[in-house]
């Protein structure tokens, strides 16, 4: 459906500020709050009038928000890794975590010690580091930037290449 469409929503400064729906997009659009930078999907009829499908808006005013801190999740590694294992290079699906020290070895869980790993790479490493494995890490891992404060699905990056002028380069 139409209105479950993913929106990309900028402060007042174009600094992506979140994801919505279509159908959330539109009233704001129609009340003034937000302008439309992007339309690209056409036009939804109602009613009372025609409506461009927002792709990209930009709030009319500026929204003032605390940066939160980016959180080590599963899908935050996958995202700051390009959905790709770091020792194959691979768009495998599904993706594990690995660690590059491994835990038993006194390894951390932290940004810096953990990357994403097909099967296969992660069975072949087999609890020992690269160097014992034989691997090399094809990015060195490390904590992203906090310049963009939520996680964009992969799939919104590869589909909406509309929103790719507007999102900063960790």
């Amino acid at each position: 459906m139409i209105v479950n469409h993913p929106v990309l929503v900028l402060n007042q400064n174009c600094e992506p500020l979140n994801i919505c729906r279509v159908r959330r997009a539109i009233p704001l659009l129609y009340q003034g709050k937000a302008e439309l930078l992007e339309n690209g999907r056409g036009h939804i009829h109602s009613i009372g009038g025609s409506f461009e499908i927002p792709s990209v808006i930009k709030m009319a005013y500026q929204i003032k928000r605390p940066r939160p801190v980016r959180k080590m999740t599963r899908m935050e590694i996958f995202n700051r890794d390009s959905q790709a294992c770091q020792y194959c290079g691979k768009k495998e699906r599904p993706l594990t975590l690995d660690h590059v020290v491994p835990r038993r070895l006194g390894g951390v869980h932290s940004w810096e010690n953990v990357v994403a790993a097909c099967g296969c790479c992660n069975r072949r490493k087999a609890g020992r580091t690269p160097q014992q494995a034989g691997m090399k890490l094809l990015c060195q891992p490390h904590r992203p930037s906090s310049r963009l404060s939520f996680f964009i699905p992969g799939s919104y990056l590869e589909s909406m290449d509309e929103w790719q002028k507007y999102l900063p380069t960790n």
